[in-house]
């Protein structure tokens, strides 16, 4: 919270600013996506259902019920904790978590405290300055909480409503050391960890509400947070709860940035407060002093026995992961680290890529074009993979390979299939579209066209580049003269003027050669 101006001794440590850096710890919740809910066997699939059907006496906490651990929900934590490098704990258990909130039906939330689940992990990302190791302080599993409905939005609702179909759904939460250093680096580790929780299966990143994130943030002196996790916290930190998204997270921790520099530049004192992320306006606010642990009154649940589960994760075997699965495709696929890295980024991305024929896996161009052009008209259009047909993109490809079609007609082709599928569910063959629209390359092999070398004279039939570069020129007499008087840039704009005449079709080469034949006897 922002105060009086501090003492003289902390202004002249706000003199030196410049030195000072951004210190970051997450608390990232993910909902397992498991078929039942965490103590009961209520059906998780409650999305397209109305509020408070998928609810029971035991999640929504009548007297006299009693809670049974998921099965299923252990092993997916203890999958993640594997993979986050973490050691388990001999012996876990559940506590109860005492606050009172009109979405926490039973008055208390069932998680995880002193003995979690798993401990001192980590995970690897590309930070700021090159390879970083975030450090992961736990995983423990815990319930979720039921969901409140705002009628008239959250900051001027009328009434509100509560739905405790999410009540009790199987929740994780990964809690990391303060090792983040700007917001960047945050969206890198959040990406890393979506990743690799779809690689194990235990994760549905589409679900509305499946991740959320609790950001701590600070600005402190450089070398106030030692890699030992020493440290004096004299300037604050404020704690942005409950950011749904990615990009939201880097959107929250950027504002905070500015806003608590701006405020050390006034001299104004932070303190220890909890906010919220507005996503609409991008800006955080003032909810709460933050609370302590003690406030919540942790003790053990009685109804629930302690988990002793070492020998059981000793025999989980993981699934490839997104490190592994870059070094393979580099490898295997010879990608390049930066598409090896987009590629394996998303599960789904990867999978689809290895589902290819193994004639078009081991060709460069086709990496290119799904790291790139694939992917960045699927984002366009706020598309999945999942809705890519393989064998008509496999159709495009192969036309490419062939030299059947040029780059920029590929692309015209895919814009095309993916605004039918977008529109309609479906989309016709590539291989129609191309003969439909006419879309083949077309060149000067195999037409009676040449130069003659001889005497220089340039025979012209029915050719379309050609056609298209005797009108260019004739349309671009200014062009023509920027060439003759030595302006190299003016031929480039006549080549792209008969690329554009062509759509695309014609071999560049072939336009240069055509050009410079037609140039050069006008000249």
């Amino acid at each position: 919270m922002t105060g009086t101006a501090d003492t003289a001794g902390q202004e002249s440590r706000v003199m030196d600013f410049s030195d000072d850096e951004v210190i970051i710890g997450l608390e990232i919740h993910c909902q397992l996506d498991t078929l039942t809910k965490l103590f009961c066997g209520c059906s998780t699939d409650y999305r397209d259902d109305g509020p408070n059907t998928h609810v029971c006496p035991i999640c929504l906490g009548l007297p006299g019920s009693l809670p049974r651990v998921n099965r299923k929900a252990i092993e997916y934590a203890l999958r993640v904790a594997k993979a986050l490098n973490c050691t388990i704990v001999e012996e876990s258990e559940f506590a109860r978590k005492n606050y009172f909130y009109p979405d926490l039906n039973k008055g208390f939330q069932i998680t995880q405290y002193d003995r979690p689940l798993a401990v001192k992990g980590y995970l690897d990302i590309e930070g700021d300055d090159g390879e970083k190791r975030v450090r992961i302080t736990r995983v423990h599993v815990e319930e979720d909480p039921g969901r409140l409905v705002h009628k008239g939005g959250a900051d001027r609702a009328k009434y509100t409503l509560v739905d405790y179909n999410r009540a009790g759904i199987p929740l994780i939460e990964i809690v990391t050391e303060p090792d983040i250093r700007s917001p960047k680096e945050a969206r890198k580790f959040l990406n890393k960890l979506r990743a690799t929780l779809e690689y194990l299966g235990v994760f549905d990143s589409e679900k509305e509400g499946s991740l959320r994130v609790d950001a701590n943030i600070s600005i402190q002196p450089r070398g106030w947070f030692d890699r030992e996790g020493k440290g004096k916290a004299d300037r604050g930190r404020a704690e942005v709860k409950n950011i749904s998204s990615y990009k939201g997270v880097e959107k929250a921790l950027t504002f905070e940035v500015t806003r608590q520099k701006n405020a050390l530049r006034r001299g104004q004192r932070l303190g220890t407060e909890t906010r919220h992320f507005v996503e609409t306006r991008g800006v955080t606010t003032s909810s709460r002093s933050k609370e302590m642990e003690q406030e919540y009154r942790y003790f053990p649940e009685p109804d629930l026995r302690p988990l002793r589960v070492c020998a059981w994760a000793d025999e989980i075997v993981l699934p490839e992961l997104p490190d592994a699965r870059k070094v393979r495709f580099i490898k295997d696929y010879s990608f390049s680290p930066t598409h090896a890295a987009t590629v394996t980024g998303d599960w789904r991305v990867a999978e689809f890529y290895d589902n290819l024929p193994i004639n078009l896996r081991t060709q460069a161009a086709t990496a290119t074009w799904v790291a790139d052009t694939l992917l960045g008209e699927l984002n366009y259009r706020d598309m999945n993979i999942s809705n890519v047909p393989s064998e008509h993109f496999c159709q495009i490809i192969m036309e490419l390979k062939e030299g059947t079609i040029t780059e920029k007609s590929g692309v015209e082709v895919l814009r095309h299939m993916l605004d039918q599928i977008k529109e309609t569910g479906n989309c016709e063959a590539p291989n129609n579209y191309i003969e439909k629209e006419g879309l083949k390359i077309i060149s000067l092999k195999g037409s009676a066209t040449a130069q003659n070398s001889a005497s220089g004279s340039l025979t012209i039939e029915e050719n379309p580049i050609l056609k298209a570069a005797r009108e260019v020129v004739g349309e671009q007499p200014q062009a023509v003269a920027d060439f003759a008087a030595g302006k190299k840039e003016a031929f480039n704009f006549l080549v792209g003027q008969v690329m554009k005449k062509t759509r695309g079709r014609a071999k560049p080469a072939d336009v240069n050669q055509v050009l410079s034949a037609i140039l050069g006897k006008e000249g």
